[in-house]
């Protein structure tokens, strides 16, 4: 675990980041539960409360990175309130099929609706194209429902580009479903 905190200024959050541990897995739960909760009352059919909890989160952190976000208190909001967070995995077989390790892979990317900083998406996303970049890798890639066509909106105008779609993503309960697989070039550092 590093000891390490970035601090990120994109549009006009400004958050200091940290990698989670396993005292932070009540708190990622309820990250995830608010978002899917915030999805729900806009007409997203994306995530759903509940489907993501502890043990999800504490198998992400011992497989790869899950990194939260925090107000240092500019702007009016509580100091080192956390207000957002993602995972970063280092290979994504389900989405994308095997392929050589050029690339990270963005999940779960999430923001407190409530108290995060406009532009706080965005500073997730450069974190983590950053970290993309530090470990020598090139590519930054993610995927989202092809039946959001909000979100890959969303992506696009940060710099992704739509490369493929997997029609047949399968869900935690057994279920399938279609993603479009977006990526963008970062400088390897």
């Amino acid at each position: 675990m590093s000891a390490h905190t970035f601090t990120v200024i994109a549009m006009t959050a400004q958050v200091t980041f940290r990698q989670a541990d396993a005292g932070d897995l009540g708190l990622l739960v309820g990250l995830f539960d608010g978002a899917a909760r915030w999805m729900l009352r806009g007409g997203i059919d994306q995530w759903k409360p509940g489907d993501k909890g502890v043990e999800h989160f504490r198998t992400r952190i011992a497989a790869g990175e899950v990194w939260l976000a925090s107000d240092p208190g500019r702007g009016g909001g509580e100091v080192g309130r956390v207000v957002g967070a993602y995972e970063l995995w280092w290979e994504d077989e389900q989405a994308w099929g095997p392929r050589p390790p050029v690339a990270g892979y963005v999940h779960r990317l999430m923001t407190d609706r409530e108290s995060a900083p406009a532009g706080t998406g965005r500073a997730l996303l450069a974190h983590a194209e950053e970290r993309i970049g530090l470990r020598g890798r090139a590519v930054a890639r993610l995927d989202c429902l092809s039946s959001n066509p909000r979100l890959r909106t969303y992506y696009e105008a940060a710099g992704y580009t739509a490369v493929g779609e997997e029609p047949g993503k399968l869900a935690a309960d057994g279920t399938r479903y279609g993603v479009t697989l977006l990526e963008k070039s970062v400088s390897v550092r």
